[in-house]
């Protein structure tokens, strides 16, 4: 058996990851391996046919998309051959995932069940000391030096209930572990923690230790450690920002990283979400307020002599402001979102004042010497830079590929935002993800739009990789049960109030005809509201615990009070389609309200749509029928978490009987025997169906 060996000698040669690394693998993966005989764990051809085929992309250095169905255990069979090569090969492995929960799961469960499996297999047990880190974005940390810049320039920077925060901040630091904000109580306030923070230019391997700033110090054990855990979104807005190996070097984020990305479905949406331009009013104005804040009279300008450089914010201040206004009024004031065709669009006036902003800013920046003032002052000044050209890339709809768009967002709606993305990010990714000349491995139980991969890996730029599915082990023939109400009406944006009272009235019945938890998925959250207030009275009066999105905590608060509930009823939309694992009696039933099809009216829906259109196909059917097939499959896949999980799926979309798209979305339903029900038959429909879940 292969080992570790801290210094290869000659009687140790090298380690050949391409040759010996799928052996082993086997060795651990077999009907007959370490996982069977030490952890006692059921042999699983398909995870044993993932773990060999992520050896070989490991080995090889070549990418890899795996489906692998619920059920086939794919943390495993990434984590154990990914700790091995990292280990052997002294490279990084990176492992990014799209929720919270999957996160924990690795850290808290997954990753202690493989070292446990190192250290009872004599031949790994040099695997077994391996170590790990959660990579989250620097504004998260205190940086020791800012906090000390903060506390020199408290009369500059801060006044009454913000020194007094200061002083709070700085009274945790001293005893912190982590520094990490989340370890406050109360949650620091964000105007004091922006300017302590180690998201700033101040923060730097020049001005901070691993004694003096906690980032530098979790920057330590990043850079020590073996796998290392993200999520999409901070991994995808790294890879926007550029922090990625230049040049001839390989890797994704780290050099000669290799990367695995669970629920890598999501990995197109987030891509598109995060290459391109983001420009908010309150983004804006804080990042001139960081300079000068007139009304208080404070900010990094508060010592300047006369007011060079506080007028030109004054007035960018005042500009701005109108600004915003103007495009409320004129664009936004029948619309909460409209797509911006062509440039030209509004004046430049903003961006002219802009740029007269950061003339005395390089000017008084020239003549500061060295040190966490000046780069605290040139990180303020290229975050307004940033903002500028952003303003100027839209206001001319600059980029040929992107898409534009001006949307009010913010939980009243008062902030005017400016968008763009890219039409398509297939080469995007392609140049930062799969021709870096490492492993890079995607794998959801969702990588099919349809019965191959192929537009997936058209839209994600991996035309051409290695692409593998195998199914779940699960035994859905015998556990899992499928109704379809066929005598829904139709979804009918004109009949809406008729079509949700209908859907109550479905709903209320479905979920008290199963003795279990019922998660109902919905597709928009005004259906969600609608439908919530009609249903909710008579689940009380049942004595059934409600849970509803955007109400009564966190996303991963409300999964937790299903599990915990035994037969509470949550009802979800958009984000509780995936990631949710709910095992057991607390969910019995899942109810799709409608078949989740993407709202074509968003500007980037929209502008892909023409695109295909003008190409010669449909866009119905190759953007939203794909996508919707696999948020369906991803819907279906929240009911049965564990081989012992028995359930109903219960589909009041009649859409899928009616029209000839359904068969697609019935031929991705694990399961052949489909029942219809109708208001006659439902009661003798559930009473069949619910035998199983008592069974």
């Amino acid at each position: 058996m292969i080992g570790f060996h801290e210094t290869p000698t000659e009687s140790a040669p090298a380690f050949n990851a391409a040759r010996q690394l799928p052996p082993l693998v086997d060795g651990i993966f077999g009907p007959k391996g370490y996982l069977v005989r030490q952890l006692g764990l059921e042999h699983r051809a398909p995870q044993a046919q993932m773990a060999r085929a992520v050896a070989e992309s490991l080995g090889g250095l070549e990418p890899l998309l795996f489906e692998a169905g619920t059920g086939v255990g794919k943390s495993l069979a990434y984590l154990i051959p990914g700790l091995i090569w990292a280990q052997e090969t002294k490279r990084p492995f990176v492992v990014s995932s799209h929720t919270i929960a999957l996160q924990e799961q690795i850290l808290q469960k997954d990753l202690e069940l493989c070292r446990s499996l190192f250290r009872q297999v004599p031949a790994l047990e040099h695997y077994a000391d391996f170590r790990s880190a959660l990579l989250v974005g620097k504004g998260n940390y205190l940086c020791g030096t800012r906090l000390k810049q903060a506390q020199a320039r408290h009369q500059e920077l801060f006044k009454g209930p913000e020194m007094m925060e200061l002083e709070r901040i700085a009274a945790w630091a001293a005893t912190s572990q982590h520094g990490m904000r989340q370890e406050m109580d109360p949650a620091p306030r964000s105007d004091v923690w922006e300017w302590v923070s180690a998201d700033g230019h101040a923060c730097n391997n020049r001005n901070c230790t691993p004694e003096t700033c906690f980032y530098r110090k979790a920057r330590q054990r990043i850079d020590a450690s073996h796998i290392r855990i993200v999520n999409h979104s901070l991994l995808f807005a790294l890879l926007a920002a550029g922090f990625y190996p230049q040049g001839e070097k390989t890797g994704v984020l780290f050099p000669e990283d290799a990367l695995v990305l669970d629920e890598g479905h999501t990995i197109y949406n987030v891509a598109t979400e995060h290459f391109g331009e983001h420009l908010s009013s309150y983004g804006l104005k804080r990042a001139l307020r960081r300079l000068w804040y007139p009304e208080k009279r404070q900010g990094l300008m508060a010592k300047w002599p006369g007011s060079r450089g506080k007028d030109e914010v004054t007035l960018a201040l005042a500009e701005a402001d109108m600004f915003f206004d103007q495009l409320k009024d004129t664009h936004l004031k029948d619309h909460k979102i409209i797509r911006l065709r062509d440039g030209g669009w509004a004046e430049d006036h903003l961006f002219h004042v802009l740029t007269a902003v950061l003339k005395p800013v390089d000017q008084n920046w020239d003549r500061m010497q060295d040190g966490p003032d000046r780069d605290e002052l040139k990180g303020a000044r290229d975050l307004l830079n940033t903002y500028r050209v952003s303003l100027l890339n839209c206001l001319q709809c600059a980029e040929e590929g992107s898409v534009y768009w001006l949307e009010q967002t913010g939980q009243r709606e008062q902030i005017v935002t400016l968008r763009s993305a890219p039409l398509s990010v297939a080469p995007i990714l392609r140049e930062r993800l799969f021709h870096r000349d490492t492993g890079v491995i995607v794998t959801s139980a969702t990588l099919a739009e349809g019965v191959d991969m192929r537009s997936f890996q058209q839209k994600i730029g991996a035309q051409g990789q290695r692409a593998e599915q195998t199914p779940s082990p699960f035994d859905y023939e015998r556990n899992m049960q499928v109704l379809i109400a066929a005598d829904a009406p139709a979804p009918n944006p004109r009949n809406a109030r008729l079509d949700n009272e209908w859907l109550a009235e479905a709903i209320s019945f479905a979920v008290q005809a199963v003795p279990g938890g019922s998660l109902v998925l919905f597709t928009s959250y005004r259906d969600l509201d609608l439908v919530a207030a009609q249903v909710e009275p008579e689940l009380h009066a049942a004595g059934r615990p409600f849970f509803r999105q955007g109400v009564g905590g966190s996303r991963g608060a409300l999964a937790q009070g299903l599990r915990d509930a035994g037969n509470g009823v949550l009802f979800g939309t958009e984000s509780f389609w995936t990631g949710v694992d709910i095992a057991g009696p607390a969910l019995q039933q899942v109810i799709i309200t409608r078949l989740p099809f993407e709202n074509p009216t968003h500007p980037v829906a929209q502008a892909r749509a023409e695109r295909v259109q003008a190409a010669g196909y449909s866009p119905f059917g190759v953007l939203m029928l794909p996508a919707a097939l696999v948020k369906f499959r991803q819907g279906i896949g929240r009911l049965i978490r564990r081989s012992d999980d028995k359930g109903i799926i219960t589909i009041l979309d009649p859409r899928i009987l009616q029209k000839p798209y359904g068969r697609q979305f019935l031929d991705v339903i694990p399961q052949n025997d489909i029942r219809r029900f109708d208001r006659h038959t439902r009661v003798e429909a559930f009473s069949i169906a619910s035998r199983l879940t008592t069974q």
